[in-house]
């Protein structure tokens, strides 16, 4: 989906079927397989496996709490693989774009510049994260889980550094608040496709189509 309105609004819509029950979030998964890069994805993004590790000893917790473990895997997994696709599929300056389009020049620039320097912080993370890995490798020492904890308050700490720099930057230029900016969307009548398949799992997921046919009867 080139339009970000349309992608976003699709994205939201299977997160919240996902949620809500496993036949909901099976759909949802049949329909990332359907529409998007799939794998293609996944290998773009690193943080993919170790996020659905993560879910997955949550799981067995629940599990071993007395809960529903496998529903909360099937769920989670399905709302990450969207997020993942919503993430990979980005272009730069598009959120705000949709800010702006939202709220107007003021709170929605705004919003929107948040969102896309998050996004850049996401990508200067990843980066951080990978030329770590490479100097423990050149170093000798090895990458396990045990150095989870020093590699992430190194991350923390470039963040903010970082952040830091970026609203010195920004007070220099003299920025204060909002801005001028004529959002633009890219549209294709294919994006029709998958917003519609979307629509329809939706209606399915929360009106049962035995409803229907009682209806009919």
């Amino acid at each position: 989906m080139q339009d970000v309105r349309m992608r976003i609004g699709t994205a939201t819509l299977l997160t919240i079927v996902a949620f809500f029950s496993v036949p909901g979030a099976m759909g949802v998964f049949v329909w990332w397989l359907v529409f998007t890069p799939r794998l293609q994805e996944i290998k773009r993004i690193r943080m993919v496996a170790g996020t659905i590790l993560i879910i997955a000893l949550a799981a067995f917790f629940i599990s071993a709490g007395g809960g529903d473990g496998p529903s909360y895997l099937i769920r989670m997994t399905a709302i990450v693989l969207i997020g993942v696709w919503l993430y990979s599929v980005r272009a730069t300056g598009e959120f705000l774009h949709l800010g702006v389009w939202l709220l107007g020049n003021r709170a929605g620039f705004e919003m929107g510049m948040i969102a896309e320097m998050a996004m850049q912080m996401a990508e200067s993370l990843a980066a951080d994260l990978d030329r770590i890995h490479m100097a423990m490798m050149i170093k000798g020492q090895p990458w396990g889980a045990k150095m989870l904890v020093p590699a992430g308050l190194i991350l923390v700490s470039d963040a903010l550094v970082r952040t830091q720099d970026t609203a010195d930057l920004m007070a220099v230029r003299g920025y204060y608040n909002g801005g001028s900016l004529c959002p633009k969307f890219k549209y294709r009548h294919y994006d029709l496709i998958p917003a519609i398949a979307a629509i329809i799992l939706g209606f399915s997921a929360f009106i049962p189509v035995s409803e229907f046919l009682i209806l009919y009867r």
